[in-house]
């Protein structure tokens, strides 16, 4: 039995991030590796713990907060709906999730959209809309599905099943079957894992917790031809890397190649929890009433913010200012990698950036928070960028002067 006396009360002032934190530990379930600080506000593009200070955030939620903290027209859209309508089911219709439909679809290769809470249960359905597929069309035998090795598809069975990664995987199998995993940017090796039992191919056009690893023109458009020939779905997985965290709406605009479906999730509502599924229509007429569904999906307080996040993110002269700060800082990036032998490697486009070594990046990402900005790895040897798409190129440039004072100090 627990003293409850004080339960949820905690007082400003100096000593609260420890309190907070000694109670974290004692009642919150403790599967998170967290850095010992608490934040309790942002602004702009910057995160103030408890004690006042301030962090430039490079961060941003991993690629949540593209809008960075407290932009108005959210805050404002969050308040008007608030005081319409937060839930009604998916048993009614709603203004907010037709509107957000509407505008994905009219800036997409899609003509549908299936709304849930989150990147993992995005690519849940994309298995079950797959296999749906599959079946309608081609019998119950063609179940397969095929995926990468260091990819991050999620964590939820299903989602991690696709999972290629086994430090993920091991603790949990056995895993959904029929899953077969190819080599990220090996056409033959992929096109080889492909067959006419091949439901669907997941693929992330940037693997982004798998290293920051972008793939290639060649390799994207080797596997939309063999799915095409083996009648497989092309799902791609833009949880992280779509939605103007590249330097394009979604990040296939790069590529030149369209899937049959997409997952988005992170930065769609500007923090609150949503997940979409985008299909063509030749996916979206095997999906029958019952086939699938979620409680929360869609909800009208969350689509009404995520159509405001959505129409800012996909203004032309956003994505624009996000290409040009992505040269500067990628070039900022590349030029410290000439200078200093500790780096092997720099990846990345638009706002998602990877620094690898050949030594643990978590030292590095403690060292910048000493100085009070915030970064986070990408498997154990990558140093991850991925600030909020409104950073400016003042911010931009000061990341970059610390990052080679570290260097420097090392």
């Amino acid at each position: 039995m627990h003293d409850n006396s004080q339960s949820g009360s905690f007082q400003a002032g100096e000593g609260v991030s420890r309190e907070v934190i000694q109670r974290s530990k004692e009642f919150l379930l403790q599967n998170y590796a967290r850095a010992d600080v608490v934040f309790e506000r942002g602004e702009g593009v910057y995160l103030v713990d408890a004690e006042g200070e301030r962090y430039l955030d490079c961060v941003s939620g991993l690629a949540v907060n593209a809008l960075g903290y407290g932009d108005a027209d959210v805050l404002e859209a969050l308040r008007e709906q608030s005081r319409k309508l937060i839930h009604v089911s998916n048993l009614y219709y709603t203004i907010p999730a037709a509107s957000l439909a509407e505008e994905l679809v009219r800036h997409s290769f899609a003509d549908r959209v299936f709304f849930c809470n989150s990147g993992t249960e995005a690519n849940e359905a994309c298995i079950k809309f797959a296999r749906r597929w599959a079946r309608t069309h081609f019998g119950e035998n063609k179940t397969g599905l095929v995926a990468a090795f260091s990819s991050f598809h999620g964590r939820t069975m299903g989602s991690i099943s696709l999972t290629g990664q086994e430090k993920y995987q091991a603790p949990f199998e056995p895993l959904v079957p029929g899953i077969r995993f190819a080599r990220f940017n090996d056409i033959d090796h992929t096109v080889e894992q492909i067959n006419d039992n091949t439901a669907a191919v997941f693929l992330e056009p940037v693997q982004a917790e798998g290293g920051v690893h972008p793939a290639t023109q060649e390799y994207l458009k080797a596997v939309r031809s063999a799915c095409d020939t083996h009648n497989a779905l092309l799902v791609f997985d833009e949880v992280q890397v779509g939605l103007g965290r590249t330097g394009r709406l979604f990040c296939h605009e790069h590529y030149g190649v369209e899937p049959d479906m997409l997952t988005l999730a992170k930065p769609l509502a500007g923090g609150l929890p949503i997940g979409a599924a985008l299909l063509k229509q030749h996916v979206a007429d095997a999906i029958q009433p019952g086939d699938h569904a979620a409680t929360f999906g869609g909800g009208p307080l969350i689509c009404a913010v995520a159509l405001v996040v959505f129409r800012k993110i996909a203004d032309p002269q956003f994505l624009e200012k996000v290409r040009n700060n992505s040269a500067l800082f990628g070039g900022r990036l590349r030029a410290l990698k000439e200078q200093y032998s500790a780096i092997r490697q720099v990846r990345g486009m638009g706002m998602i950036w990877g620094v690898q070594f050949d030594e643990p990046a978590a030292p590095i990402v403690a060292e910048f928070r000493k100085r009070h900005i915030l970064a986070c790895v990408a498997g154990p040897n990558v140093l991850r960028f991925l600030p909020p798409l409104v950073i400016g190129e003042e911010e931009l440039n000061h990341v970059a002067d610390v990052f080679a004072d570290i260097l420097e100090a090392r």
